[in-house]
Order: C-alpha cells, then structure tokens, then sequence
C-alpha cells in the first residue's frame, strides 16, 4: 500500500512515486507520472503536484 498519498512534487523535480498526480490550482490536471521521471511543467508554467492515487 502506498504511504505517500498527499504528498507533493514542483515541476522539474524527480517524480518521487508513480501513480495519478493533480496540479493543485485551477485549471487543475490529472496525469500519469512514473517513478524517476521529471515532474512536467503544467501550461507552460511551473506547477505543484500533489499525489492522489499510487499504482
């Protein structure tokens, strides 16, 4: 079971968990990342990334 659900990654980070990620903010996104990749940049900009589900 995951332990890191909440938790939060910037973009340009290593993505620290693969599972569903949402920008927090508004407009808001959902996306697949994967365990070390870097976390993507949200409508050309800079965003926080919070972990909603592992998988």
């Amino acid at each position: 079971m995951c332990q890191h659900i909440g938790m939060t990654a910037k973009t340009g980070q290593r993505c620290p968990e693969t599972g569903h990620w949402e920008v927090i903010g508004s407009p808001s996104k959902i996306a697949l990342i994967t365990k070390h990749s870097t976390m993507p940049p949200y409508r050309n900009a800079g965003v926080i990334w919070r972990l909603k589900s592992c998988i």
